[in-house]
């Protein structure tokens, strides 16, 4: 027997003979005539749907399956005697046949989407503040919450915290989930990028930290949607323990590899790091410590999220500020509900970042809750509220102090990886990864072996095509910028002719020297104190010495 199949009917234009179907299988087309019998649409839709039974079709001018009818009961009827239509001329439009717009509320609960994408946000605030406005002159329509008291108020008393009025102080904050995300998925370019990752903490059980670097593409999965393509993660300094990560940022390198990401075409994207703790069952499991009873994003790591989407806003010329948001994601690599390690993501309201930045909130010793700070001389805080549904269905608003959960700052994000992976660098030799010593060091040895040097051809090629290679050399500093460049069009274009034309350059005929002569020179000596510097530094870290 075929499946029930319940089937819509949206609009009939008479006289163009063109029945729009909507199913369970997707949204379709058929042509008929009004005066044909329901029998021949019976046939056209089994056909279109592929069922070898049109008997239990539905149908239906309302999608939901209780208004539905079987289509064989109507058998002797025409569409025109059906009234299944809203009649217009051609070049008019009715509800049925009018596209949707991509922040409609039904159609995103039905596809499952929580939170709309920033453009779909940014169509519907357009949308609403054209219709409310009459001032001809563009008025940028979004605005960034700030809760902090306004400076240079006129209302004529002393500035604070001696003085507050009504006009300068932030008013009351009530806390609800924000409906729309920055960016709607972060897509792992390659499997590797992950595997390569979490092995840090397979081969020494101590967590890790990594920047994500890759770009934004659109995202069809959802309407007018981003993703953020993930194609290297760089590990800065950092001290992995089993329960956490001290980290020492920014690192005096941080300029010089956002520059090497930035000649590949690519930006910051996001933050990742582990939190995975062995089952001790021996079978390869982890604890699953992030959950529906715990916490997804505990206190700290949203205000600690907040920061860096601070640090990496979202420039647009739609809020007066120049800034709205931000595209920085966090992804926590972590055990799941059968014991497997798995990956998610997300980032914090734009309401989190603001009190964050307002010194309003701090981290609680439960992970689950996040603590309002008092208000002092220094900082003013405003009355803080939040809504939930009590046990009764009815919608209560409480005071969040001192403390409420994090979920109201939480921000979903979907990830994967590619259905065909093709990612932008495609190199299958190992190189050591950055600032893991106990794993494999950097240095001109390892990458006189990694090159295995030649003048050019397939395995200079395959050898360069890799991140964390590209950074390492421009950290030596031995290319300008347009050798350089040039490096990284072989990484990326994976041909034989740019391979040639990089080993005449002077800058590569200088590295393969240094490198034969396995001397380090990553540092330089100050010429006035002596003190050896990073060589990504143009003045001396203690006298201030401008490098020669």
């Amino acid at each position: 027997m075929a499946p029930s199949t319940s089937t819509t009917f949206d609009c009939i234009a008479s006289h163009i003979h063109i029945v729009r179907i909507r199913s369970e299988r997707g949204t379709f087309r058929i042509e008929s005539d009004p005066n044909d019998d329901i029998t021949s649409l019976k046939s056209k839709i089994a056909r279109q749907l592929k069922l070898s039974d049109s008997i239990r079709i539905l149908i239906s001018n309302d999608p939901k399956p209780s208004t539905a009818t079987p289509i064989s009961d109507l058998v002797g009827k025409t569409l025109d005697q059906l009234e299944v239509r809203c009649k217009h001329s051609s070049n008019g439009m009715c509800d049925y046949c009018m596209p949707l717009e991509p922040y409609d509320l039904k159609y995103l609960a039905e596809k499952g989407i929580k939170h709309m994408s920033f453009h779909s946000y940014l169509c519907k605030i357009r949308k609403e503040f054209n219709k409310n406005s009459r001032n001809a002159r563009f008025i940028p329509p979004l605005e960034e919450p700030d809760f902090r008291v306004k400076e240079n108020c006129s209302g004529g008393h002393a500035p604070w915290p001696e003085g507050i009025c009504t006009s300068c102080q932030p008013g009351a904050i009530t806390l609800q989930p924000q409906s729309f995300r920055m960016v709607d998925h972060v897509e792992f370019s390659s499997p590797s990028h992950i595997e390569d990752f979490i092995n840090y903490w397979r081969s020494t059980g101590l967590q890790r930290f990594g920047y994500m670097y890759g770009r934004y593409e659109p995202y069809p999965d959802v309407p007018l949607g981003i993703k953020a393509v993930v194609e290297a993660i760089y590990e800065p300094p950092q001290e992995g323990e089993v329960d956490g990560i001290s980290l020492t940022l920014p690192w005096n390198e941080e300029k010089t590899i956002d520059d090497a990401a930035d000649a590949c075409g690519l930006t910051k994207v996001g933050m990742i790091y582990t939190d995975l703790t062995d089952d001790e069952t021996g079978q390869g499991k982890v604890i699953c410590k992030r959950h529906i009873n715990s916490y997804f994003l505990s206190s700290q790591e949203c205000c600690y999220a907040a920061a860096m989407q601070s640090r990496y806003f979202n420039p647009t010329r739609y809020s007066p500020t120049g800034k709205f948001g931000s595209k920085f994601v966090t992804c926590i690599v972590s055990g799941n509900k059968d014991g497997g390690v798995d990956v998610s993501a997300y980032q914090v309201s734009n309401t989190c970042v603001a009190m964050v930045t307002a010194d309003f909130v701090e981290a609680s010793v439960d992970p689950g809750i996040v603590r309002v700070k008092e208000s002092t001389n220094q900082r003013y805080v405003p009355e803080v509220f939040y809504k939930y549904k009590n046990e009764y269905g009815l919608e209560v608003q409480e005071s969040a102090k001192p403390c409420f959960p994090v979920e109201y700052f939480l921000v979903n994000v979907t990830h994967g990886f590619p259905f065909k992976p093709n990612p932008l660098f495609t190199s299958s030799d190992a190189f050591p990864i950055e600032n893991r010593d106990k794993l494999g060091k950097q240095d001109l040895k390892t990458l006189r072996r990694h090159l295995a040097i030649d003048r050019g051809g397939s395995k200079l090629i395959t050898a360069v095509s890799n991140f964390h290679v590209l950074a390492y050399i421009k950290q030596l500093n031995q290319l300008d910028d347009d050798e350089f460049s040039q490096l990284v069009k072989l990484a990326i274009s994976h041909i034989e002719a740019d391979a040639f034309a990089l080993v005449e350059m002077p800058g590569w005929q200088k590295l393969l020297a240094l490198i034969e002569s396995g001397q380090e020179a990553r540092k330089w000596s100050c010429q006035r104190c002596t003190f050896d510097n990073p060589l990504s530094a143009s003045v001396c870290q203690i006298c201030e010495y401008l490098k020669e």
